[in-house]
């Protein structure tokens, strides 16, 4: 079904799928396919307000298509392109980057179109080759390189690498001044309006966007927003969400405030990784997550690309190392992992894993030259054998979580000792209950000891529990998941108690040893709870060092009736 909606745009839908196209510009046309109900997005987003997959067409004397979009738009978008252009006549494909909700429709368009010429960074390049599997024209750009398209349409590209992909490249358009920007400064938003005109409405979603994607290498962000400063923009086409045109310099201006914020934390891990072999990046990245859970900055760094000086500058200000394993045949990761080890000093902590590339450096190796120069293991060896999976994700994500507690530790005792002795007695006398939050999906599971628990809403039936943000559960409490509530009995919760408060390692089994059974929404119950609720998470609000997770309830039992649920009394309520 297709309807006219205003004089320049058109939507199409599929069920809750819809193309949209707008001109944005003179010979630009946006084409955005609006996925409104997805809930989730890799594994750092669960997602409010569904997400869009942006794309651009220019048309000058030359064509120009930005980017593809996600292969579940496939019929949808090649039938809306179809009807904008005949696909012989574009000229240019360009990859902002390869992530394949970008990049998922490339081999159709090199179907429609085999003579196109891909342009792109030449990491890109290169990954286009090992997921086509075909030949295809290329040119590979680098940053202050321009491509003129005719009618005034000259393309400037610049350079903006682990934005957050390790090939991201901004296309600029000097006649129309738009800004492609793909992932950065985009947000997972769906909705009808192609600009941010309520900027209210959906600053939450971009902040949220900004933590997990761009937050991690917040020193990149800063340096492309530099090579950007320049640059008279009138419109930012992002990958992701609303275009921004209304509040441009607004929304700037907070990815710099938040960049610079988080580029002076007082604690900084160098994570080194080698973008183009194995796994590396994905796992980098998961354990990139975890980290920044806790307040932490992060440097992300492919040990192909990087300068002795810069390596030895970053760790000087590092407290913590974290190293993917390259192939044992690159000898410029080899000089890199010198200069590491030469720079490495006995107060820096040091995790390790493998890149799961099949030619992994040997890691234990390189683990013994750290504990020779006193640094502090982290987390064990993470060892990749096969392609990771959920279960290798979270591994990775509660690693990072564990070195982040570990270079804080000073932080967080100093917190605790700071607060005002007669306000943490009065917080203290805030009794609670005891429970244990219990969670599956797909192949994770987790657990979770709390206290902080109320019921929140009658209409409908509702309870709230504070999730402190370092918890590995949290990931598994976005909205949309589905958890069980256990209520622990009164005379006979220390089982319980001991067992889950204990420290797990990373990818540790929270339920070894312990009696449960599936619930409907295929979480774990407690054989020995008092009662328990099968939660659905509805709304997360941020509250400092927590998350406030709302959930509505959907079925529950008690299973001793005239049983009394335990509670929790505290001495001090600055900590547990």
């Amino acid at each position: 079904m297709i309807a006219l909606t205003q004089s320049n745009q058109v939507n199409y839908h599929s069920g809750r799928l819809t193309i949209q196209t707008v001109e944005i510009a003179h010979q630009t046309t946006a084409i955005r396919c609006l996925d409104w109900e997805r809930e989730r997005f890799d594994i750092e987003f669960g997602l409010r307000n569904g997400t869009t997959y942006n794309s651009f067409l220019i048309q000058g004397e030359k064509v120009a298509l930005v980017d593809t979009s996600h292969r579940k738009f496939e019929q949808l978008y090649l039938e809306m392109l179809v009807g904008l252009i005949n696909p012989v006549n574009i000229d240019y494909l360009i990859i902002s980057h390869t992530e394949p909700d970008h990049s998922g429709l490339v081999k159709d368009i090199l179907r429609l179109a085999p003579d196109i010429t891909i342009v792109g960074a030449k990491v890109a390049i290169q990954f286009l080759e090992n997921m086509v599997h075909q030949p295809f024209k290329s040119i590979q750009v680098k940053s202050g390189e321009r491509l003129d398209l005719g009618n005034g349409h000259e393309l400037e590209f610049i350079s903006a690498p682990n934005l957050h992909w390790p090939d991201t490249i901004l296309t600029y358009d000097h006649k129309t001044s738009i800004l492609y920007t793909c992932d950065v400064f985009g947000m997972h938003y769906c909705d009808d309006h192609t600009y941010d005109e309520n900027s209210t409405l959906i600053e939450e979603d971009f902040k949220y966007y900004y933590d997990c994607l761009m937050g991690p290498n917040a020193r990149s962000v800063l340096a492309a927003l530099k090579r950007i400063e320049k640059l008279d923009i009138g419109t930012v086409a992002t990958g992701h969400g609303p275009l921004l045109k209304h509040n441009i310099s607004e929304w700037l201006g907070c990815y710099q405030n938040w960049s610079l914020e988080q580029a002076k934390a007082e604690t900084l891990v160098a994570l080194f990784y080698t973008e183009d072999y194995g796994c590396s990046e994905h796992l980098a990245r998961a354990i990139a997550h975890g980290i920044t859970k806790i307040g932490v900055a992060i440097e992300l760094v492919n040990l192909n690309d990087s300068e002795p000086q810069e390596i030895r500058e970053l760790i000087t200000q590092a407290s913590g190392l974290v190293i993917g394993m390259p192939p044992q045949s690159s000898a410029i990761a080899h000089a890199a992992l010198s200069t590491i080890l030469a720079a490495a000093h006995h107060k820096q902590s040091v995790g390790l894993f493998e890149s799961g590339g099949g030619e992994d450096d040997p890691i234990y190796p390189l683990r013994n030259k750290f504990q020779e120069i006193g640094l502090t293991e982290a987390f064990p060896p993470i060892l990749v054998k096969e392609t990771p999976t959920q279960t290798t994700e979270q591994l990775c994500e509660e690693a990072g979580t564990d070195l982040g507690l570990w270079l804080t530790r000073d932080r967080t005792i100093k917190q605790i000792k700071s607060i005002n002795t007669e306000l943490e007695k009065a917080l203290g006398r805030i009794s609670g209950g005891l429970y244990i939050i219990t969670t599956k999906k797909g192949e994770i599971q987790s657990a979770m000891f709390a206290s902080w628990v109320t019921q929140a809403s009658l209409n409908p039936l509702g309870v709230a529990v504070a999730v402190a943000k370092e918890r590995a559960i949290e990931s598994l409490m976005q909205i949309g998941d589905r958890f069980v509530l256990n209520v622990l009995e009164e005379g006979n919760y220390q089982g319980l108690m001991k067992h889950f408060l204990k420290r797990f390692a990373p990818g540790a089994d929270r339920f070894a040893g312990v009696k449960t059974y599936p619930a409907n929404n295929g979480s774990p119950i407690l054989a020995d709870a008092l009662s328990y609720m099968e939660c659905e998470v509805t709304t997360r609000m941020d509250c400092g060092d927590h998350w406030i997770i709302y959930s509505t309830v959907q079925t529950g039992r008690v299973a001793k009736i005239n049983a009394l649920p335990a509670i929790h009394h505290r001495k001090m309520g600055n900590h547990y």
